[in-house]
């Protein structure tokens, strides 16, 4: 068997020109979040309660405020999530508006 047609519209060709039009390590870095059950759920619950604290969220998810700030650290590093204070509490929000479709897409609804 030769070599692969590398001809425009070929299959290999198509193929690199699929990998290229998406944006690889940013897609698989938000795959990467939305696999973790525990974020997951933090994100649900922003999407659906925007402006929650901590503890709301603690509450909401039945883990401690420690796991819960932990994750949202993580999720407002990678620009998921957004956070603000108002007066002694601090709110968060979800940010990226693809991981809002994403929820919207899996069923999540406000």
């Amino acid at each position: 068997m030769g070599e692969p047609r590398t001809l425009h519209g070929s299959p290999v060709e198509r193929g690199r020109r699929a990998i290229d039009d998406v944006e690889i390590r940013a897609w698989a870095q938000r795959f990467d979040l939305l696999s973790d059950p525990g974020r997951l759920e933090i994100l649900l619950c922003l999407h659906r309660s925007p402006g929650i604290s901590v503890g709301e969220l603690a509450a909401a998810v039945g883990r401690n405020e420690n796991a819960i700030s932990q994750a949202l650290r993580v999720l407002r590093h990678e620009g998921c999530v957004t956070s603000s204070r108002e007066g002694r509490s601090v709110t968060n929000r979800l940010a990226d508006p693809i991981i809002h479709e994403i929820l919207h897409t899996i069923g999540a609804e406000h």
